[in-house]
């Protein structure tokens, strides 16, 4: 899977590269395995191989570009994903008094500048599934599961920019059509 992911990676550099090359120049410069290793004993957290390698291509985008990565949303830099990570984690019990309104195992790696955010779930909450992405929206009780991986999330991505003519690009996009995907969820 290691493999599938690095490719579906390369292949989307390739496509972004090419296909948006504006946005492109945005994209930060990648973190090395040592940049990644003290972000993770920082905070007290071990990434998976598929998070490691995304942000072994690039550390997010920069805070001035507001287009969107994927799904409305921006990609968020390592550090700052386990900072909101970190700052969520510790209202659970105060200001997150619903089961699972925000779940320790959360790691936000896609943004959409109102609070909301697609995060890679390293416990499988709901399902089973480790490395699922999920929804967290802030003000409501939906948290969908929209794919059963990163590496079939960025396939889905992949695929939409070989099969979308640039003229049809727009930010609004979303990648919602991930096989048996979404699985919807409520908190109460």
């Amino acid at each position: 899977m290691e493999t599938i992911m690095k490719e579906t990676i390369q292949q989307l550099d390739v496509l972004l590269a090419t296909l948006r090359s504006e946005f492109y120049q945005y994209l930060k410069d990648p973190l090395n395995d040592q940049q990644i290793t003290s972000l993770e004993e920082h905070y007290q957290v071990k990434l998976p191989a598929d998070l490691r390698a995304l942000y072994a291509w690039k550390n997010g985008q920069q805070d001035d570009c507001y287009e969107a990565f994927v799904n409305n949303a921006t990609f968020l830099p390592l550090e700052e994903a386990l900072e909101i990570a970190k700052e969520n984690t510790s209202m659970i019990g105060l200001d997150f008094e619903i089961n699972n309104w925000w779940n320790e195992q959360w790691i936000p790696i896609f943004h959409n500048g109102g609070g909301d955010y697609i995060c890679y779930d390293l416990g499988g909450i709901f399902t089973g599934q480790e490395g699922q992405l999920i929804e967290f929206w802030h003000a409501d009780n939906d948290r969908n599961v929209i794919a059963p991986s990163l590496e079939s999330f960025l396939g889905k991505l992949k695929e939409y920019y070989e099969n979308t003519p640039p003229e049809d690009f727009d930010e609004y996009f979303q990648i919602a059509d991930v096989e048996n995907y979404p699985k919807r969820f409520r908190v109460e």
